[in-house]
């Protein structure tokens, strides 16, 4: 989903993913992508990283960081992969090819895990590999019906001109939460001095309202019996079960969706009505499936959400091809980056700084050869 969203005018020199299902998916999207290696990052050397990259993304695992996990941070056993991702990194630089840029996506919980220290930790990992860097909370929400905060610190090389118009002086509310900006008050005084408030415009763009991606008849699902549906009323609250009556009441079609939430010991179903999906969750964690709601009048239906409706709320186009069975379809896409999101942030924070890089080594280049 990084690569669909950074665009066609990106070359992928390497992927690299452990789970099996996801790559056999990846490889018939990518036709047949001999880039990627299938494999645990740990056992990644630098001889299986070709070129010389502009870029490196990683988007590493967030249960050991999102609210669902155990509070493990950067030293849980999956979220901890990130260390040999930078130990890569800090090797191609010994190479004299580290990538000027260095995308690090994850869920907001990253902010506050261990009182702020994992991210801080992360920042000074970055600042001592000779990387300036900023970071944004930025919202799916702003592109696609769907509820779904992560973060995005941005590093870049210090040796690359930095243009201007892509920082700002002070943070902003709508990307810097106070607890970000905490943070980066708190840091040694060498960390905060690489520090850079990314300035990003909020998008404008048309997004699309949840009933524009719902099916009318998905293949893979079916709607839930009567009865089935009556036990998922029975589990709401009087606060929750009012929304469904007000819309019967109104006599207009609406569709929402549900999520089944412990809450003091006790399973409750939430619905929303607000044209937007909950934030997607991959169910291996012990997270419930996001279920589709239609109220109409007197008929109340509900069902699984479909794979393709997944797809759609990741901003996948209609041509990607998914898995065939369900349970690996939601957990490739409730694991995933949205599409648009990525692209927001290739065109005004990722592009600049590339071109920038790239001017850079042309310049030296040309030194080089005057020297000579």
């Amino acid at each position: 989903m990084v690569r669909l969203g950074l665009g066609t005018a990106w070359e992928c020199l390497f992927a690299n993913d452990f789970d099996i299902k996801k790559a056999a998916t990846y490889r018939v999207n990518f036709n047949g992508a001999p880039e990627l290696i299938c494999r645990d990052v740990r056992g990644i050397t630098t001889s299986e990283l070709l070129g010389n990259p502009t870029l490196a993304w990683a988007s590493f695992p967030c249960q050991d960081l999102s609210l669902a996990g155990a509070g493990a941070g950067l030293a849980g056993g999956r979220s901890s992969v990130f260390w040999p991702f930078w130990g890569l990194m800090l090797s191609l630089k010994g190479e004299g090819r580290n990538p000027a840029i260095i995308v690090i996506e994850n869920v907001p919980g990253l902010i506050t895990s261990h009182q702020g220290r994992d991210l801080s930790n992360l920042i000074y990992a970055l600042t001592d590999g000779d990387y300036r860097v900023g970071a944004i909370v930025l919202d799916a929400a702003y592109f696609v019906p769907q509820s779904r905060p992560r973060l995005f610190l941005v590093a870049f090389s210090s040796q690359v001109p930095l243009p201007s118009r892509i920082t700002a002086t002070v943070p902003s509310p709508a990307w810097h939460p106070h607890a970000l900006q905490e943070i980066v008050r708190k840091l040694e005084p060498n960390a905060r001095k690489a520090w850079v408030w990314w300035k990003l415009p909020m998008p404008l763009l048309d997004r699309p309202h949840l009933s524009d991606l719902i099916e009318s008849e998905p293949k893979e699902v079916r709607w839930h019996s009567s009865e089935e549906t009556q036990k998922l009323l029975s589990m709401m609250t009087l606060a929750n079960l009012k929304k469904v009556r007000e819309i019967q009441r109104s006599g207009l079609r609406q569709e929402g969706t549900v999520y089944k939430r412990t809450r003091n010991g006790v399973q409750r179903a939430e619905v929303r009505f607000d044209g937007m999906s909950g934030c997607l969750r991959t169910p291996a964690g012990g997270s419930s499936r996001q279920i589709v709601m239609v109220v109409e009048r007197d008929s109340v239906r509900s069902r699984l959400i479909s794979s393709r409706e997944t797809a759609r709320l990741m901003g996948l186009p209609e041509t990607y091809s998914l898995p065939e069975r369900y349970n690996d379809a939601y957990h490739l896409t409730g694991d995933g980056v949205v599409v648009p999101v990525v692209s927001w942030l290739e065109l005004h924070i990722i592009r600049p700084l590339a071109i920038s890089a790239q001017q850079t080594g042309e310049q030296e280049c040309q030194k080089r050869r005057e020297r000579a």
